[in-house]
């Protein structure tokens, strides 16, 4: 009476599948509790590569215990009154099957597709022949980052520790405490400024290195492009309010 409630209408139910030959096959799948146990073996045929005919259906309680042998062909699943968890485990019979000897997990053990040096260059349309074709030629912006990097080391010439300077943008004075390459920024010359005022961004330390040593806030390290240097006081503070 169970078996019979078990198929009436329309019902399904989502099982774990699970087979002998590939252990990380384990996906899960639905099957109308209508279906024959064979329309069950075609079905998963279609999913695992195992045929009908070399297929045995074991059924598994959420426990791990065994419930039957699906050995019938021509009984509706629902007969064998699975419910939703259970485990579907595959047995495949045939010792010459494709899921035999793990080749349909273990990439490894496919024969791979090699060719010699020699037999490649003979090839036409390859890549190496592609990027053979494309001129020699900087990247894009390399030419112009070579030719400022230059530039800031010609600027950096007429930059001294010392000097005062007024940095761009926002005219921000100070004076020089750094100037050369920077191991911890990005390559080319730097220059490490002293602000006046609190207007920077540390004390002199940057990324883990002391370049020099200021008051927290009124340290920079700008491009040698923004620096001017030239005899700038420190700013009044008042003298841009109105009178």
């Amino acid at each position: 009476m169970a078996s019979q409630l078990q198929i009436q209408g329309d019902e399904s139910v989502l099982l774990r599948v699970t087979h002998s030959n590939m252990k990380s096959f384990s996906p899960e799948i639905r099957f109308s509790l209508q279906m024959s146990v064979e329309a069950v073996k075609d079905k998963l045929w279609k999913k695992c590569g195992t045929s009908v005919n070399s297929m045995s259906l074991e059924l598994y309680d959420e426990t791990g215990t065994k419930i039957s042998v699906l050995s019938d062909n021509a009984r509706p699943l629902g007969f064998y009154s699975p419910l939703d968890g259970y485990r579907l485990h595959v047995i495949d019979l045939d010792p010459a099957s494709v899921t035999s000897g793990g080749w349909l997990e273990d990439t490894s053990l496919v024969e791979k597709y090699t060719i010699s040096e020699e037999a490649y260059e003979k090839l036409g349309g390859t890549f190496r022949k592609f990027k053979e074709t494309l001129p020699l030629k900087q990247p894009p912006g390399q030419e112009s980052k070579i030719s400022d990097n230059n530039n800031r080391e010609d600027l950096c010439a007429n930059i001294k520790i010392g000097d005062r300077c007024e940095v761009e943008p926002g005219e921000r004075r100070g004076m020089v405490k750094f100037v050369g390459q920077a191991e911890t920024l990005a390559p080319g010359f730097w220059v490490g400024v002293q602000f006046d005022e609190p207007v920077g961004k540390h004390d002199g330390m940057v990324k883990g290195k002391r370049y020099f040593d200021c008051p927290p806030l009124h340290g920079a390290m700008v491009r040698p492009d923004k620096v001017k240097i030239g005899d700038y006081p420190e700013k009044d503070p008042f003298e841009d309010e109105e009178i």
